[in-house]
């Protein structure tokens, strides 16, 4: 048995889940997320919790239990709490603005670089090196991120670019002179 799998997820006040045969919908006070649900996984929904049940115990069937039931909870705490990832941009003239919902990066290429947020994201913008990314779905908040990040990573000898809040970058020794 799944040791996450089998854990029951609590449902707060204020959030309403409806079922269907192939897809479950959390509606919350931030917002309505919906995922498709696989043959081989079962919802039971009883007065303030929700269990997830395998139809089977074949591999498959073992392997999205323990999925199926931390992508539920993520949507029942991104509809309640929601999500965010915050990023840091470290370099000499290395800045971020908000122009309308847009973030535009100056990263010292020859251009700015705008990003418009996808849909239920919102980007904040606390002061010129540090960026919010905002939002009720784990993936799409963690996937912005990531692709904000991957434009000017990190590099590893002064430790320029955009990285992650508390990551650690291992930097490396330069060329020595004799």
């Amino acid at each position: 048995m799944s040791r996450i799998g089998k854990k029951p997820i609590n449902i707060p006040s204020g959030v309403k889940i409806n079922l269907d045969k192939d897809k479950i919908v959390v509606e919350g006070p931030k917002g309505k997320l919906e995922q498709k649900l696989h043959p081989n996984i079962k919802i039971e929904i009883s007065d303030n919790e929700i269990l997830v049940k395998r139809v089977d115990d074949t591999k498959l069937s073992r392997s999205l239990h323990g999925l199926y039931r931390s992508l539920i909870n993520n949507m029942v705490e991104g509809v309640t709490k929601g999500f965010e990832k915050r990023l840091e941009i470290v370099g000499v003239g290395y800045r971020a603005a908000l122009k309308g919902k847009a973030l535009d990066l100056s990263l010292g290429f020859s251009h700015p670089v705008v990003i418009e947020p996808p849909e239920g994201i919102e980007f904040v913008v606390e002061n010129p090196q540090k960026i919010v990314v905002k939002g009720i779905d784990k993936q799409l908040v963690g996937q912005v991120a990531a692709n904000i990040r991957s434009i000017r990573k990190p590099e590893p000898y002064k430790g320029k670019g955009i990285r992650y809040e508390g990551e650690y970058i291992l930097r490396k020794a330069g060329k020595s002179a004799k």
